[in-house]
């Protein structure tokens, strides 16, 4: 019970976490989402994002069923990096539970109410490593985009069970 009232605390506390991309930008560069259903029910999703042309989301929507895990590739494509300008991506994943009687998906999304709507929003942040910083650097977004995500789609749910979610 301790835990789960520490992770809903700590995810309000959050207001936006972080998703790593590791250059250089010349080719594809991959950031990995684990996403988690721990309810008893079957959970919708929808990854958004700021910049669709810079992303490739696979897969970008689906049903997550009780207790299985999904992971998703978020594929940014390549372009001319700048260290000077700041990234303004951001990626939102969004979770329903889905209804007994759905038969069409999209009108699902178009008619939630949105106190049923589960959301949980991302900042995208580009790293180009140094010559001495590239082997650290590059296993540091590969374990920090996965664990994050967890504790956040994690706290949804508890979130969402306690009767209590902001984020």
């Amino acid at each position: 019970m301790w835990t789960k009232i520490f992770l809903a605390w700590f995810i309000s506390k959050c207001d936006v976490l972080l998703l790593f991309f590791s250059g250089p930008f010349t080719d594809v560069v991959t950031a990995n989402l684990k996403l988690k259903n721990p309810s008893d029910k079957k959970v919708c999703f929808k990854v958004k994002t700021t910049a669709p042309r810079r992303y490739c989301v696979r897969p970008n929507s689906g049903i997550i069923d009780p207790g299985a895990t999904l992971f998703i590739s978020v594929m940014l494509q390549p372009f001319d990096y700048d260290p000077n300008e700041k990234s303004k991506h951001k990626f939102m994943v969004q979770t329903i539970f889905v209804p007994a009687a759905v038969t069409d998906a999209e009108a699902m999304w178009k008619d939630v109410k949105p106190d049923e709507l589960m959301d949980s929003k991302l900042r995208c942040v580009f790293e180009l490593p140094s010559e001495n910083d590239k082997v650290v650097s590059t296993e540091r977004s590969k374990a920090g985009s996965l664990p994050s995500l967890l504790v956040v789609i994690a706290a949804i749910f508890i979130g969402f069970f306690l009767g209590k979610f902001v984020l």
